[in-house]
């Protein structure tokens, strides 16, 4: 399975977003992807998923077109936590966590036995589900992000995309996680595609990285490749100093103003 990007185009009103952009990405691969605000990242991603499709070009996951896919072919392959997960009906955690097994659950059918006991484990897995009877809209920040990851994981697909989703958790928790998904590339083959502002933090986890800067990449490819000092300013016009860290085996940049 693989999903190709094939030249695609993408305008906001008058404003181009994305041009003429290409790219794939591999099964058992966690990419990130990075750059300034405002380069087309989460459009990218909303494009993947389907929630926008491009004005050109065609996005295609596992060789069919993302436009001529149903709702529900698209929530079995692809689940995404977006940057915008704010729920503001009082459902309960578990209630918001089960809604990523819908996908599965016939129309006026009821979560059958194997749902509750994934919905159960994936709670317990992201540390919430002592929370699971708390109404989502009593959460913290942090709480309340950990529910919509673990809503994603219950879906269960083989792609999918995080936005941003670590931007309100601590360090403990967030590592947690990406260790989770991380090992749902090894032992499940997915295709993970996180869009990250932690250049450090996507170079120890992400297999390949993918750096846009107005709209077009300028580097992609295995992050010890394209990490580096060039790279950084090219996209981000700061002076950088990259290096392997032992600790983390792994490349890490330090950074001043250019």
């Amino acid at each position: 399975m693989d999903i190709q990007i094939q030249n695609i185009s993408f305008t906001y009103g008058d404003r181009p977003v994305l041009e003429d952009l290409s790219t794939e990405f591999q099964q058992g691969t966690f990419y990130a992807i990075l750059g300034p605000n405002g380069s087309g990242k989460t459009t990218l991603l909303d494009l993947i998923s389907g929630f926008l499709l491009p004005d050109r070009g065609s996005v295609l996951v596992d060789h069919r077109s993302i436009s001529a896919m149903s709702k529900l072919e698209t929530a079995r392959m692809i689940s995404l936590v977006s940057q915008n997960h704010e729920i503001n009906f009082p459902f309960t955690v578990g209630q918001v966590v089960m809604m990523g097994r819908h996908p599965y659950i016939d129309r006026f059918g009821h979560p059958s036995q194997t749902d509750r006991d994934r919905v159960n484990q994936v709670m317990m897995d992201t540390g919430i589900f002592d929370l699971r009877e708390r109404k989502v809209t009593e959460l913290s920040g942090g709480e309340k992000q950990r529910c919509v990851v673990a809503r994603a994981l219950c879906q269960n697909t083989p792609v999918l995309l995080l936005d941003e989703a670590f931007s309100n958790l601590d360090i403990n928790h967030t590592l947690h996680i990406l260790d989770m998904v991380k090992n749902s590339v090894l032992t499940q083959n997915k295709i993970i595609i996180a869009v990250l502002h932690d250049l450090n933090l996507a170079s120890a986890w992400a297999d390949e990285l993918l750096f846009l800067k107005n709209g077009e990449i300028r580097a992609a490819g295995p992050t010890r490749d394209v990490l580096t000092r060039e790279t950084i300013e090219n996209v981000f016009q700061v002076k950088s100093k990259v290096e392997f860290n032992e600790y983390l085996q792994a490349r890490q940049a330090y950074f001043k103003k250019a």
